[in-house]
C-alpha cells in the first residue's frame, strides 16, 4: 500500500520517536523509507508583523559555508539513523534539504518523490510560538493531501 514512506527529522529527540513507528509501518509493507531533514537557519531568519496586521514576511540570508556545513552535519546524522534502519532490512535513503520554510519543503518533496505516507513528530507548540513559528505538521497535515501518520511525542 504505501511504496515510499518520508519520515521527516529535525535532529531532535522529539522528532526521533516516530521512527518505531515509521519502521513498522515499513516492515509491514515491504516499504522505501526516504528521511528527510530540512535545514533552517532560524537565526538568520527574521520575520515581522505589519502594523496593518498583514501576514509574517520574512526574509533569510545565510552564508554559503554556513548551508554548507549544516547539509554536512544534517546528513551525517540522516546516515546514522538509515543505517540503523538498513540494519533491520528496510531500504532507506536521505536527504537534506535547505529550506526557511519546513512545512511547505516537505509538502513539496513528498509530491516531487511519489511519497504515499509522510510520517513525522508534531512539536506541540501553541501561542505565540505557534504563530511566529508555525506549525509544521498542521501545514504539512492541511496541505499535503496524503496519508500522515503523526505523533505527539513525550519529552
Amino acid at each position: 500500500m504505501f511504496k515510499n514512506i518520508l519520515v521527516c527529522l529535525d535532529g531532535s529527540h522529539l522528532a526521533e520517536q516516530i521512527l518505531p513507528y515509521a519502521t513498522e509501518q515499513a516492515k509491514r509493507f515491504n516499504s522505501k523509507v526516504i528521511l528527510l531533514q530540512v535545514i533552517t537557519d532560524t537565526s538568520a531568519i527574521t520575520a515581522s508583523v505589519t502594523p496593518t496586521g498583514d501576514p509574517l514576511t520574512m526574509s533569510s540570508q545565510v552564508s554559503v559555508e554556513k548551508i554548507e556545513t549544516e547539509s554536512e552535519e544534517a546528513n551525517a546524522y540522516l546516515s546514522r539513523i538509515a543505517q540503523h534502519m538498513e540494519d533491520a532490512g528496510l531500504g532507506v535513503e536521505h536527504v537534506a534539504i535547505f529550506d526557511p520554510l519546513p512545512g511547505p519543503a516537505i509538502v513539496d518533496h513528498a509530491s516531487a518523490n511519489k511519497v504515499d505516507l509522510i510520517a513525522l513528530a508534531t512539536h506541540g507548540r501553541s501561542g505565540l510560538k505557534r504563530v511566529v513559528s508555525g506549525s509544521v505538521a498542521d501545514h504539512v497535515l492541511r496541505e499535503s493531501h496524503l496519508p500522515i501518520l503523526l505523533i505527539r511525542p513525550r519529552e
